[in-house]
């Protein structure tokens, strides 16, 4: 019988099921989230409890999450509906006396600026100077749900220990072969078109992770909550995950161009604009703020707990692990569509 917590896992995709890997190694019962009989199969020949449901199965969720000792949402950052059923949940788990633990996936979209990569910002948010996150805007990327999360963490207060991961530019081959959003669609860009591209100007620069090393961050932010008390972690609800590495986009088009042209899917991997009418086959109305502003972070909660990243380069990444994979795809690529416009 397992000496850990139980956990309630909402989104077992690219980065969840790195992150329940990383449970089930470590012994923790987890139930995840599943909408299709074939995902269900998988994940309990994983080890995982499954119990089928969407986002929208909002009494699911509410049930699973009173009842788990921990909760964690990694489907997306953009979704009220599945987050409000969680933190109802948390409050039921409260009343039966428990002291339940929800981390909840957010993004460093929410700390984009405006420069529309002209420049490379100087400005860096840390993730133990919680004033400065939270004095970004209200309308801000993945902000609204975020600012659920909060006001719910301060009606409840230390009961609850909750907490708020932002991820920069994720990259890496995950579980069964998956990849992340940003680089991987400028990727298909690039091998539909013909041509590397940035949005806006280039400049602007984001921090990144391999997601192994942020499903191990996920680890290290659950542990600290575990040990820390209710009071501790009410102190400060952000943790960024970045591996200390940053690029501008223009430096990733690059880098794209050249793995393209090595593999002969581009003839000059010299990167060019990509005009918003070619967006499309981007982020739509949402490029510019998915690839084309800045957002610089440091991770140092994670790193003055222990963490260090250890996977392989953003560029050597794509080059080894995720590019073969992208080549081996079939069909016409039609761009990736944002929830939530951001």
């Amino acid at each position: 019988m397992t000496t850990k917590g139980s956990v309630f896992l909402i989104g077992p995709g690219f980065i969840g099921l790195q992150v329940l890997s990383e449970l089930l190694q470590e012994g923790y019962e987890v139930t995840t989230l599943v909408r299709r009989e074939e995902a269900k199969r998988k994940l309990e020949q994983l080890g995982a409890k499954t119990v089928v449901g969407t986002l929208e199965s909002a009494d699911i969720i509410r049930k699973h999450a009173a009842a788990a000792d921990i909760t964690i949402h990694t489907a997306t950052a953009d979704h009220l509906p599945s987050v409000a059923a969680v933190l109802e949940g948390l409050r039921e788990s409260v009343k039966q006396g428990k002291t339940p633990i929800y981390i909840h996936t957010s993004g460093c979209s929410a700390i984009i600026d405006k420069s529309d990569g002209e420049y490379a910002s100087d400005k860096v948010y840390e993730d133990d100077k919680p004033e400065t996150i939270d004095s970004i805007a209200d309308d801000a990327p993945h902000r609204e749900i975020d600012l659920a999360i909060l006001k719910a963490r301060k009606e409840i207060g230390s009961k609850a220990k909750i907490s708020i991961v932002l991820p920069p530019v994720i990259y890496g081959l995950g579980q069964e072969n998956r990849l992340s959003i940003q680089i991987p669609t400028l990727t298909r860009f690039a091998l539909k078109h013909g041509y590397a591209g940035y949005v806006g100007k280039g400049k602007a620069v984001w921090g990144q992770v391999h997601v192994a090393d942020l499903a191990r961050g996920y680890m290290t932010v659950l542990h600290h909550a575990e040990q820390a008390s209710g009071e501790e972690v009410m102190k400060n609800p952000y943790f960024f995950v970045e591996n200390g590495e940053e690029y501008s986009w223009l430096r990733i088009a690059e880098e794209i161009g050249k793995a393209a042209h090595e593999a002969g899917r581009v003839q000059d991997p010299t990167p060019r604009e990509i005009p918003p009418e070619q967006w499309g086959d981007l982020f739509g109305e949402g490029s510019l703020a998915m690839a084309g502003q800045n957002s610089r972070n440091r991770a140092n909660r994670l790193r003055a707990l222990g963490w260090k990243p250890r996977e392989k380069s953003t560029f050597a990444s794509l080059s080894e692990d995720e590019l073969p994979v992208m080549l081996a795809e079939k069909g016409e690529f039609k761009g990736y569509k944002v929830a939530g416009g951001s």
